[in-house]
């Protein structure tokens, strides 16, 4: 059985930064080294949204436009591990943060085939 776990987020400052974790079990390494890893979120009241990917091998990476320079997703094959590191949050980055693994890289939440368990990042001003 495939698992995502999260861990990091929290409550930090305007300005501050974070960085998640999402860590693969129920996947060797060779697949997990095969799966493109999506970053999202979703603030109360709103739906999920994209934030940003990066493909199976690592080579391209793709942001929503309010996160350009300021959030990195990375990835560790040999920990099955995919992070996203966050730089100069602001308030309207608060929400819950969602990993999650596919074979393609895509923008859809629907194209997701698993995800994690959601991690609370808050910004305050």
């Amino acid at each position: 059985q495939v698992q995502l776990v999260q861990s990091g987020g929290g409550l930090v400052q305007a300005g501050g930064s974070l960085r998640l974790s999402c860590a693969a079990s129920g996947l060797s390494r060779g697949t997990f080294t095969s799966y493109a890893m999506g970053w999202f979120r979703q603030a109360p009241g709103k739906e999920r949204e994209f934030v940003g990917y990066i493909t199976w091998s690592g080579r391209q990476t793709q942001y929503t436009d309010s996160v350009k320079g300021r959030f990195t997703v990375s990835k560790d094959n040999t920990k099955r591990t995919a992070y996203l590191q966050m730089n100069n949050l602001q308030p309207e980055d608060t929400a819950v943060y969602y990993c999650a693994a596919n074979g393609a890289a895509s923008v859809r939440v629907g194209e997701y085939s698993y995800w994690g368990q959601g991690t609370q990042v808050t910004v305050s001003s």
